[in-house]
């Protein structure tokens, strides 16, 4: 045990790193309070740029990336964790392939030059307009999400198979999309995923290529996926026997957890490595298929570390039953814990205290009482208004799933690499909601 641990005091007014599996890489305390991103301290930030802002660290994203891509495996990212153009040309220079499942984000990698041929279109109700405009782009891939669309595909296309492998991998209800009698894919125990795959077949314009799954979000369980590659090995074979077709492709999704506090599990990236691999090669060896490629689809595991989110306190309130500390943003920049339960750590920077550390529910400023975002949150008992909180692994599902709640802009996006900072989204005006209206 250090000494910081042992006096917790002193170890908030030491400088040094931050929990490294939450935090970005390049980011530690420096003496006086303050913390660092990439040498460039968040008090700067948060004066440059205002509150509430999202913060993303580069170096971690493009690690992460390269981590990924050591795998033998495609590595596709999930632009639906956070997509703009810059982080689109990021993905493109790190080698990766991208998932998309709306036109917005299909014409958001347009804009950046990713190249199509690394495009796979997701989806599980696109529409004609959609898929139209896929097909102009020159999209590499379209994932079958459905019976209806496969009528509905421009040809020539290449295609994968989305099934639901009835696999439960031990996640929140909300993001579980492994299991039967939810909204994604095609059953393999009903029957659908098998006639879809017919129906494909007897369209001379589409090439089946092989099949995807996705089990859920913020799986820890390498077990899952293991399970998975038995199941879908094995309806491979079955439609090798039934129509003389191999597939050279097998798409796993993404889902892989992330830590978001410090006691949070995470995914062992090494053992999925270690495991997978094999267990597709022993199933394929049985029987009697080549081993198709494996491609992986992670968004959360690549940008949610690189993410933090400034806000500044405006009022608090004690007295009651619990203290209340109000900042400047709410589940608009951050619907997570409204929708998931989700939990974050926050901290206190730009000063030191020496003020013993209470539970203090860290809430929002919009109308709504479920606009929490921290209900458990351990914060100096002296914490005030115009103070600055930082929450860390803010990168993913927050930019992108912002909402204009009460009229409030979204933040901006500020990217900080080689100790510089620029914004890759500016913060929203009053002027840019008004300028929609009739």
């Amino acid at each position: 045990m250090t000494l910081a641990e042992l006096l917790p005091t002193l170890g908030r007014c030491l400088p040094g790193r931050l929990d490294p599996g939450v935090w970005p890489d390049d980011c530690a305390r420096r003496p006086g309070g303050d913390i660092a991103l990439s040498g460039v301290p968040l008090t700067r930030l948060a004066r440059d740029h205002g509150t509430p802002a999202y913060v993303l660290d580069v170096a971690t994203i493009r690690g992460r990336c390269r981590e990924y891509r050591a795998l033998d495996a495609e590595i596709a990212y999930a632009a639906k964790a956070f997509l703009c153009r810059r982080m689109a040309a990021l993905v493109a220079e790190e080698g990766l392939s991208l998932d998309v499942c709306s036109a917005g984000e299909l014409a958001t990698a347009r804009a950046a030059g990713f190249p199509a041929e690394r495009i796979l279109l997701h989806g599980n109700a696109k529409p004609d307009h959609e898929l139209r405009l896929a097909a102009d782009a020159g999209v590499g891939r379209v994932v079958v999400d459905s019976p209806d669309e496969i009528d509905r595909i421009p040809g020539p296309q290449d295609v994968l198979v989305r099934v639901t492998p009835d696999i439960d991998a031990h996640t929140h209800r909300a993001v579980a999309t492994g299991i039967e009698d939810q909204k994604f894919g095609l059953s393999l125990t009903s029957g659908q995923a098998a006639e879809a795959v017919r129906r494909i077949l007897a369209r001379p314009d589409l090439r089946l290529l092989g099949l995807h799954c996705h089990l859920g979000s913020q799986l820890s369980d390498v077990a899952a996926h293991v399970e998975a590659v038995r199941r879908l090995v094995g309806f491979s074979a079955d439609v090798a026997v039934r129509h003389g077709v191999l597939f050279p492709q097998l798409n796993l999704g993404g889902g892989h957890a992330v830590r978001y506090r410090a006691r949070d599990a995470g995914y062992d990236l090494a053992a999925f490595a270690a495991r997978v691999p094999e267990v597709l090669r022993f199933e394929c060896r049985k029987h009697g298929l080549p081993v198709p490629r494996l491609t992986l689809e992670p968004g959360r595991a690549l940008v949610a570390r690189a993410g933090l989110t400034l806000y500044r306190v405006v009022a608090v309130k004690r007295g009651g039953a619990r203290t209340f500390v109000a900042v400047d943003g709410g589940f608009s920049d951050n619907p997570r814990p409204a929708l998931y339960d989700a939990r974050y750590d926050v901290r206190l920077f730009g000063r030191t205290s020496t003020a013993p550390e209470r539970r203090a529910a860290v809430v929002g400023r919009h109308c709504e009482a479920g606009d929490v975002l921290v209900p458990d949150a351990l914060l100096p008992d002296d914490v005030r208004p115009g103070d600055l909180l930082v929450v860390p692994c803010t990168g993913a599902y927050h930019h992108s799933m912002a909402s204009t709640c009460n009229r409030v802009g979204r933040p901006p996006v500020i990217a900080v690499e080689d100790g510089r900072a620029e914004p890759w989204v500016r913060r929203e005006t009053d002027q840019d909601l008004l300028s929609r209206d009739a």
